[in-house]
């Protein structure tokens, strides 16, 4: 091949042998594609030096080239949802694609020029939420939206058998008084941690004792609720605090009770995020996996988009619960 011929698609496949479609597909990260033909085609093409010319196949298919992601307004300070954008945005770039973020500060009018949309946590009564599920785009959800529309897809975690999971290790480390600080139900995450809650203390026979914040409560409500728990008779021997950075939060409060954490109270977090693991002592956790579901839900979205996927697809995402000196001693 002379140095001056491009390098196409067609090039790619030929010299990985195979057909133009399936090379397309690896490249692309979808389809029917083996494992191993898809590194074959992945090394084919660096070795080339292959681009792929996407101004040009998203014209063909009349597409923007873009997808729209929308996450609660807590962003800027919570790591989860940092990871979870970065997730979404390595997928598409996988898939050529750019990604518009989408806060509910924006009260625009028009929908956005997106192929389609992932919306991570969705709120009820957010009015930015409510128009993107009404867009007539397909849309993924990390997680169902409590409101009357549903997605075209959703990419949800087990949170309610999470909870049992991490009230059983608990009580196995000694607690018989959990209570729990969550967020309202306009979450579906939250509506979750509380179901569970109940579940369990129902199916053991103990009190429930919970109190609830804002989704996106700042530190002094989260400790304000910390706070009377702590103070109630019989006061709590475990504390599970369910919004991101909440249980770090807390700490003071524990201590100004005259309670160590990791001795005569043990406490967990219902997210875990690098502080968690840092704190004194590191604080046990469940594990959400933030930049794997964002990617979950975008290669859902685009395998939506692809025709690969039909609407009303469900794909679970495995959490895991991380176990420390908070509740192990």
């Amino acid at each position: 091949m002379r140095e001056e011929e491009p390098v196409t698609i067609i090039t790619v496949a030929k010299r990985a042998g195979v057909s133009k479609t399936t090379a397309s597909d690896a490249l692309r990260g979808s389809g029917r594609v083996s494992a191993e033909t898809r590194a074959t085609v992945m090394r084919v093409a660096e070795d080339l030096g292959y681009v792929p010319n996407g101004s040009a196949r998203h014209l063909r298919r009349a597409s923007t080239g873009t997808i729209g992601l929308h996450v609660p307004e807590v962003l800027t300070r919570s790591s989860y949802y940092m990871s979870f954008v970065f997730g979404v945005v390595e997928r598409a770039a996988v898939n050529d694609y750019d990604v518009t973020l989408i806060t509910s500060g924006e009260r625009r009018a028009r929908t956005p020029r997106v192929d389609g949309l992932v919306l991570g946590d969705p709120l009820v009564g957010d009015p930015v939420v409510e128009r993107l599920m009404s867009a007539r785009l397909p849309t993924v959800t990390c997680e169902r939206f409590p409101g009357g529309r549903g997605a075209d897809g959703v990419v949800l975690s087990p949170h309610a058998d999470m909870v049992g999971r991490l009230l059983d290790h608990l009580r196995d480390s000694g607690a018989r008084r959990p209570a729990l600080i969550v967020a309202g139900d306009e979450s579906d995450w939250a509506a979750e941690l509380h179901q569970g809650y109940r579940r369990w203390c129902r199916a053991n026979g103990v009190p429930t004792a919970t109190r609830t914040v804002p989704f996106d409560a700042p530190a002094d409500q989260v400790r304000a609720a910390a706070r009377e728990l702590l103070d109630a008779r019989p006061a709590p021997d475990a504390l599970v605090c369910g919004p991101a950075g909440a249980a770090t939060e807390v700490l003071p409060v524990v201590r100004a009770a005259g309670r160590e954490a990791g001795r005569d109270l043990l406490l967990a977090s219902c997210v875990d995020t690098p502080g968690m693991a840092l704190a004194d002592p590191p604080i046990t956790s469940i594990d959400l996996r933030p930049r794997e579901a964002g990617a979950a839900c975008a290669e859902l979205l685009f395998d939506l988009l692809n025709g690969t996927a039909q609407p009303g697809t469900e794909r679970v995402h495995p959490i895991e619960l991380r176990p420390r000196a908070s509740t192990t001693g």
